[in-house]
């Protein structure tokens, strides 16, 4: 496996729920979650969350994590991730091959899943960005604009992303394909700074979707699937839904 890190973007000032980083799940802040599940996967040489706010440093140094302090001004996750990167490769003299950004908002990941989506970059050439999805057996999750849902093409390319419901039900079909994007997202080195002097794109903002600015030139975005189970959390109401799926999470015994 090439040298392949994981950065955890994650920040205080949400608008939709303010301090979800530091949100309790089963006692727990969720973004300890996001750390102790990333750090179990044997494909991630080292693990770091990367903010702007201290009281998120301050936790993850007190779990004996790795933490990087970033600017408050970046508009984009992605844009987080890529000073961070560079941060790293500065202070511990490496430099990246594969970054898997992680959102803090996914506190049920498994390793298998980061596992599952950086594979492709062994078995397809020149690829720059992969990202993983699940299906959606749920309409109100499907009909939910926090959900960010994915039509792909034959080949499992992404040819859209967006908070509304696609592709459409409304034309009497009532079954359709219905995937949800699962924020972890590998990029190659290359990609990631690319993406990051490239300015946003006129869908990227109107969907507030990082994915299409990839999209939008012209950059192939693979998908891969999996059938775990994940929710992303971005109210109150989803923070209490994931603490009643993980009472009996398999993988809070390995945190450390």
């Amino acid at each position: 496996m090439k040298n392949t890190i994981a950065i955890i973007p994650a920040r205080m000032n949400s608008s939709r729920f303010p301090g979800k980083p530091m949100a309790m799940i089963n006692g727990i802040p969720m973004i300890g979650h996001c750390y102790y599940r990333t750090i179990m996967c044997e494909n991630i040489k080292a693990t770091y969350v990367a903010t702007c706010d201290q009281e998120i440093d301050d936790y993850i140094r007190s779990i004996g994590g790795n933490s990087i302090m970033t600017s408050d001004s970046h508009e984009r996750a992605s844009d987080r991730v890529a000073e961070a990167m560079l941060k790293a490769e500065d202070a511990n003299n490496f430099k990246t091959d594969i970054i898997v950004m992680v959102q803090g908002d996914e506190p049920m990941i498994t390793p298998n899943m980061i596992s599952d989506a950086v594979k492709p970059f062994e078995e397809i050439k020149d690829l720059k960005v992969v990202n993983l999805m699940a299906e959606i057996n749920d309409i109100k999750d499907f009909e939910d604009p926090n959900e960010v849902k994915v039509v792909l093409d034959k080949n499992n390319y992404a040819i859209y992303f967006s908070r509304e419901p696609i592709p459409s039900r409304k034309k009497g079909f009532d079954s359709v394909p219905m995937y949800k994007q699962v924020c972890i997202i590998p990029f190659t080195r290359e990609a990631l700074l690319e993406f990051n002097d490239t300015s946003e794109t006129q869908l990227e903002k109107i969907e507030s979707v990082d994915m299409l600015r990839f999209i939008e030139n012209d950059i192939p975005v693979f998908m891969v699937e999996t059938k775990q189970t994940s929710f992303s959390v971005d109210t109150e109401e989803d923070r209490a839904r994931v603490e009643k799926l993980m009472l009996d999470d398999s993988f809070l015994k390995y945190y450390r």
